[in-house]
């Protein structure tokens, strides 16, 4: 190479340098793939709150749903990676791409941060004369060749899952009722036009203090701190059926290194920080501060247990 062409190299290599180091320069969006009002954009704007304060630039959120999130998802797939454009992602980031042929590779995401997580709920109409998940499961197979509906909010979705994972454990006569979405299942259930779903903390909870829904178990990790009486499934003795309502940021592959570190830690900060937790904690919502390498293998062991599951029940798209 010549000394003016390594001259040149040298200064676009400082001058991309540069640029990472002065990052953000401009507000930076982050694409919530919902529609405004729910769980997942709930927790965007708290985080977006506490990160913009911190990197000194506005975030602003820009709703785009569609087809199950991949409007959204994919439009952060194909967005310039210059730290710009983020999306908040849910499950369906994982489990889109087991069930239907995607417009993005799952490649063309990488993960950032995770933010908090929505508990899941199994819960049934009052009607049914369960409890908890043994009473649950015993009644489940009471009702034999007639089967046991399921509402859930479409193929792959959560509820989804947790039917799947509920076969597992001998309820293998759950019949799925796909709608288009988890308030329509919930009001189902609500209505008695089906006995059984599950959905998050921030929709159901609300359903089951007024008397309208009966909790069997969170399939959470933990208790979920707004309502602590309501126990795990593994504490219950159902280790298996464990599946949350989370979210996370990911960004288009080719963002710099630099950015997606910087972003990460300013993420985990504000998860951590008491202020969060007040705005969400209340409504059935836990914060969910992993670092970064943390996330990366969540998401890979996400994508692995549900990929083995979606294979297992032969899950295609609506």
């Amino acid at each position: 190479m010549s000394p003016a062409l390594r001259l040149a190299a040298a200064l676009a290599a400082s001058s991309i340098a540069l640029a990472h180091a002065a990052w953000p320069e401009r507000p930076v969006h982050w694409v919530v793939p919902f529609a405004a009002g729910g769980a997942n954009d709930l927790i965007a704007r708290a985080a977006a709150d506490g990160v913009s304060k911190r990197i000194g630039q506005p975030i602003i959120i820009d709703n785009k749903p569609g087809a199950g999130t991949i409007v959204g998802a994919d439009y952060v797939a194909k967005a310039k990676p210059d730290g710009y454009t983020f999306l908040i992602g849910a499950a369906s980031v994982i489990t889109n791409s087991l069930v239907r042929t995607m417009p993005y590779a799952d490649s063309d995401l990488v993960p950032v941060g995770m933010i908090a997580n929505a508990p899941s709920v199994i819960v049934v109409n009052p009607s049914v004369p369960a409890n908890n998940m043994k009473e649950f499961i015993a009644w489940a197979k009471s009702q034999g060749d007639k089967g046991v509906s399921w509402a859930t909010a479409g193929t792959a979705s959560t509820p989804h899952f947790v039917a799947e994972m509920l076969k597992e454990v001998g309820v293998n006569n759950i019949v799925i009722v796909p709608f288009k979405s988890g308030g329509e299942s919930v009001t189902a259930v609500v209505a008695g036009n089906l006995p059984a779903t599950s959905e998050a903390s921030i929709v159901v909870i609300p359903q089951i203090k007024a008397g309208r829904l009966k909790a069997i178990a969170t399939t959470y990790e933990k208790r979920i701190t707004a309502y602590p009486e309501l126990s795990t499934t593994k504490e219950q003795g159902y280790p298996g059926v464990n599946i949350g309502h989370w979210a996370g940021l990911f960004a288009p592959k080719d963002v710099p290194k630099e950015i997606v570190e910087r972003m990460s830690a300013e993420i985990y900060a504000v998860v951590k920080s008491k202020d969060f937790a007040d705005k969400l904690v209340p409504k059935g919502i836990e914060p969910a501060p992993y670092t970064l390498k943390e996330y990366v293998a969540f998401i890979a062991n996400e994508r692995e247990r549900l990929g083995k599951i979606a294979r297992a029940a032969k899950m295609q798209a609506d």
